[in-house]
């Protein structure tokens, strides 16, 4: 795809922008996590940046997005604020939910980020609800839906897939198929070496996308959503991406063949913007600038982040129970 072709110049560097963030902020959260300044695990985001980048940004006003517990991108693409989103993964009182949901739960109802789930795939039929809530409001929002290739193989996927096509639901099922499920290689645990081609079972909208190319993953998602926002139903899409990191920190990554992570690195997706950017005759300097704009931005929600307050005790008893009508 042409770098004119949908998106202006001006565009594009905001997409490279995002990108810029949410790589900075992993990292910041990795090296955090390394001096002991985050409670229990993480799984983190480097190298798919444009999966949810691309994604989200096709999105408007009122649309909803669903994520796995590798959200950190996901909830960051949809716009939420860099300082509490780095403060829930510290725990901290000013985190998107005061510090109680931590790295797998990042959630921020405001701007439609319903939650990242950390049950694998739970979140599949949550799309279909939130789906079935707009469809029969006639709000015409889309659920963007974004789950990773082990998710595949559980009964909620097919459920959903089922139920979403059946009701012709405004959904689009993001697979972010980045070669692993946790530790196991899908070659080992999926029959079918396209998980797209699953789609053909129910009768669904289906395309495979480069999930490493930012301009492809809108240009996908857009039309996807142009779909369902017709009443034609749902759309899945199956984003050939790779994580960098391991599946979780304590897992350093022994079981990828020699050379495969390096392989991928050759594609890191903002690098290939970047590129296109050069191309389009954007500065080296401006590209240089929006970089370290990026790690300003981070640094600075970080020190943010550290000097809020924990949780009191009695918080946790808080957003327990509905309030009674």
């Amino acid at each position: 795809m042409e770098i004119s072709e949908g998106l202006s110049t001006a565009q594009l560097l905001w997409l490279y922008r995002r990108m810029l963030l949410i790589r900075n902020f992993e990292d910041r959260v990795y090296y955090l996590f390394l001096q002991g300044e985050i409670p229990g695990t993480l799984h983190q985001y480097q190298g798919q940046e444009a999966v949810a980048v691309g994604a989200c940004s096709a999105l408007r006003l009122g649309d909803t997005m669903t994520c796995t517990y590798r959200g950190h991108g996901a909830v960051l693409a949809m716009g939420a604020p860099l300082d509490r989103a780095m403060a829930e993964i510290l725990g901290k009182a000013g985190g998107l939910c005061a510090g109680k949901g931590g790295s797998m739960h990042l959630t921020d109802v405001g701007i439609g980020a319903l939650g990242s789930f950390a049950v694998v795939g739970a979140h599949l039929p949550f799309a279909c609800g939130t789906a079935l809530a707009a469809q029969t409001l006639a709000t015409g929002s889309v659920s963007l839906c974004f789950f990773g290739d082990g998710s595949t193989n559980i009964g909620a996927f097919h459920e959903a897939m089922n139920l979403a096509s059946v009701w012709k639901l405004g959904i689009v099922f993001v697979c972010e198929n980045n070669l692993y499920g946790e530790y196991s290689p899908i070659a080992a645990t999926t029959p079918v070496e396209r998980l797209v081609d699953r789609a053909a079972a129910y009768a669904m909208r289906a395309e495979q996308v480069d999930g490493n190319d930012v301009v492809a993953m809108h240009a996908a998602v857009a039309a996807a959503c142009e779909h369902a926002r017709a009443g034609h139903g749902p759309a899945f899409l199956e984003a050939l991406t790779y994580r960098h990191m391991g599946h979780s920190r304590s897992d350093p990554g022994a079981y990828r063949p020699e050379g495969e992570l390096e392989r991928w690195r050759e594609r890191d997706p903002i690098t290939l913007l970047e590129q296109r950017l050069e191309a389009d005759g954007v500065a080296r300097a401006d590209l240089d600038a929006a970089r370290a704009a990026a790690r300003s931005a981070v640094e600075e929600a970080t020190a943010r982040a550290l000097a809020w307050p924990e949780p009191e005790p009695d918080d946790r008893f808080e957003s327990v129970w509905a309030a009674p009508r």
